[in-house]
C-alpha cells in the first residue's frame, strides 16, 4: 500500500545506486532484489539492473528520465507509460510468477485496513462523514469473485514519480512492495494514486483493453483503493497541495456512487 512515509535512502556513486531500508520493513530490499533479478531476465532495460545485494542494502544501475510527475501528463507520455505497464504485468513468464510471493497489500489486507480506520474514525466535514459511512457500507456488502483475475507482475506502487520517461519509452523504479497480483487490482491502484490526479487528472486505466469481468473488478479495486487515499489524506501535508483531502472526499463519493 502507498503510504506517506519516507522509507528508504539511496546514495548515488557514478552509474550506480545503493537503496537501504531504514523503517525496518520486513522483506521490502528481498522484494527489490527480485523484481529487479526477475525483470533484468524478462523484460530487461525496463527496470534498473541488478548490481549486488547485501545487508540489506540493493545495489542497481542507475537510469536516466525525468519524472512523470513532474511532466505535463502528455499523450505520448501516457500511452508509454501503458505500454510500460502492459510489459510489466506480462513480463514474468506464468509458470515463474506462481512461485512469486503474492505482493503485500493486495485485497483482504488493505479492506481490513480501511474498515479499521473507518471504526476509528472521528467525526469531521458532513461530506468526509458520508464517505466514510458509504465506504463502510459497500465494504461490508463486498464479496468479489475470481472472475476476472488474470495474474500479473504487480510493482505494487502507483506513484507517478516511480515512471522515468527518457525520450523515447517509460521505465520503471520503485519495487519494495512488488510481487505477484493481478491487472485489475495494479491498474486500480495507480488509477487512485493521489499522484495520478492531484496535478492533473492522468487516466491510465481506459488504455488497457479489459474484459466485461476485469471492468467490473477494476471498479471495485478502484473504491478500495479511494477510500484507502481518504484515510493517508485526512492529515493535510506539504507534500500535496491545500485542499488535496477535500478533492479526494470528492473522488471517494463519486466512485462510491454515493
Amino acid at each position: 500500500m502507498a503510504d506517506l512515509q519516507h522509507t528508504h535512502e539511496l546514495v548515488y556513486d557514478g552509474d550506480r545506486v545503493s537503496k537501504r531500508y531504514v523503517d525496518g520493513k520486513p522483506g521490502a530490499a528481498e522484494r527489490e532484489w527480485r523484481a529487479l533479478t526477475l525483470l533484468a531476465e524478462h523484460a530487461p532495460g525496463l527496470a534498473p539492473e541488478p548490481i549486488a545485494y547485501e545487508d540489506g542494502v540493493v545495489t542497481m544501475s542507475r537510469i536516466g528520465g525525468a519524472s512523470l510527475r513532474g511532466l505535463p501528463a502528455r499523450d505520448v507520455h501516457v500511452a508509454a507509460m501503458a505500454a510500460t505497464l502492459a510489459e510489466l504485468h506480462a513480463a514474468v513468464p506464468e509458470r515463474v510468477l506462481r512461485d512469486v510471493p503474492v505482493r503485500p497489500w493486495q485485497r483482504e489486507a488493505l479492506v481490513d485496513w480501511v474498515l479499521r480506520r473507518c471504526a476509528a474514525w472521528q467525526p469531521r466535514e458532513p461530506p468526509a462523514d458520508r464517505a466514510v459511512k458509504e465506504g463502510l457500507r459497500w465494504l461490508e456488502s463486498w464479496s468479489p469473485g475470481e472472475s476476472g483475475v488474470r495474474p500479473a507482475f504487480g510493482a505494487g506502487d502507483g506513484n507517478l514519480a516511480n515512471f522515468l520517461w527518457d525520450g523515447v519509452r517509460v521505465r520503471v523504479v520503485d519495487f519494495e512492495d512488488s510481487g505477484r497480483s493481478d491487472v485489475a487490482w495494479e491498474l486500480a491502484e495507480l488509477a487512485e494514486h493521489v499522484s495520478m490526479w492531484v496535478d492533473g487528472e492522468v487516466e491510465i486505466a481506459r488504455r488497457f483493453e479489459l474484459s466485461p469481468q476485469e471492468e467490473r473488478r477494476l471498479r471495485e479495486c478502484r473504491r478500495v483503493h479511494a477510500l484507502t487515499w481518504l484515510f493517508l489524506l485526512s492529515h493535510e501535508s506539504p507534500r500535496n497541495p491545500p485542499g488535496t483531502f477535500e478533492r479526494q472526499v470528492e473522488r471517494a463519493l463519486a466512485i462510491l456512487e454515493a
